[in-house]
């Protein structure tokens, strides 16, 4: 089987941190840690002009826009300044390439490169939050979320903000290799292996209290998955963090963006897929050691959050087996 074709699409302005996120990504060769190898190629409107990047840096193009008919996966860096205009010759063979149905994602102001081609009219969006209201403005016709990490719409994927760049890549390795070679990648490049994409992507904590809240919610978040096949409940969690279950659930949004249950589910969802790609497990104990209690309950939790079966994905995202693992990933 050959490996997965990336485009990674450079002109002049395009942020260097979020070239080396992709590259870091998809440009390291981890097979022989279990992740399937990855062609990423560097794409540009005239591949024989090295591209300049801030800082002093440039880039140099080894393929023209042409190769986008080859790829599997079209991604576009985010932009420096989300007043300067993309290349005609960008836009035009982005549009091919979602014609073509071709997945197409971008990492933080890199939307405005999408709306400019009108890739995102009629769809959901996301961008850096600081930047949520002039996409908005500007593009009327886009319904932009102000909150979310990243949004998918028919094909298009968009992220927030510098991190928010980083787990829509991992979660795009996930969709499509399985939980454990985005867990490797990520482990690699030390970094939380999954953040759902309806995390709000921006969390204030302005008083020393926030952090001593979020150090003891870390605490019982640590524990809740070090416990997982446990049942757990939001009033048990709070007890454990010495909180009513309303305040617990206030600062738990405000210090990860999303509630205790949809938390917990993730994390459990996570642990089954985790389970089906590396064991041979029946599908009733997979979910009793993820949490969910039984079987019928994890594949509704599949249906709804993958839009899949266990059994599907086990079939698709099996590799060899592994003498056990563990089950619980550490994003605390």
């Amino acid at each position: 089987m050959r490996p997965q074709r990336i485009a990674l699409i450079t002109f002049p302005g395009i942020r260097a941190f979020d070239v080396s996120v992709i590259t870091e990504v998809w440009g390291s060769d981890r097979r022989l840690r279990g992740v399937p190898p990855f062609e990423l190629r560097r794409v540009a409107a005239d591949p024989d002009t090295p591209v300049p990047l801030r800082g002093g840096l440039t880039l140099t193009p080894d393929r023209p826009l042409g190769w986008l008919a080859e790829a599997d996966l079209v991604l576009v860096p985010g932009i420096e300044d989300p007043d300067d205009d993309a290349p005609a010759p960008v836009l035009e063979a982005l549009r091919q390439a979602h014609a073509a149905r071709t997945p197409v994602a971008s990492l933080c102001a890199g939307a405005f490169v999408l709306a400019r081609a009108g890739l995102l009219d009629g769809r959901r969006a996301v961008t850096h939050w600081h930047l949520a209201d002039t996409l908005a403005a500007r593009y009327p016709q886009i319904t932009v979320d102000p909150g979310a990490l990243f949004v998918e719409d028919s094909g298009i994927w968009t992220s927030a903000g510098t991190a928010a760049g980083i787990d829509l890549c991992l979660h795009l390795v996930r969709t499509t290799h399985g939980a454990e070679a985005a867990a490797t990648i990520a482990r690699a490049m030390v970094t939380a292996p999954f953040r759902s994409g309806t995390q709000a992507q921006f969390i204030e904590r302005p008083t020393p209290r926030a952090d001593r809240d979020a150090d003891t919610l870390a605490e019982v978040r640590a524990y809740a998955l070090a416990h997982l096949e446990e049942p757990h409940t939001v009033a048990d969690l709070a007890a454990r963090a010495g909180m009513s279950p309303r305040s617990f659930a206030r600062h738990f949004h405000a210090t990860t963006g999303t509630t205790p249950l949809h938390w917990l589910i993730t994390q459990r969802i996570t642990a089954a897929q985790k389970l089906l790609e590396r064991t041979d497990h029946p599908l009733p104990e997979v979910a009793r050691r993820a949490g969910f209690g039984s079987e019928v309950t994890m594949r509704q939790h599949f249906a709804a959050h993958l839009a899949t079966s266990p059994s599907a994905y086990r079939a698709t995202f099996t590799r060899p087996a592994r003498p056990e693992v563990d089950t619980a990933l550490p994003h605390t």
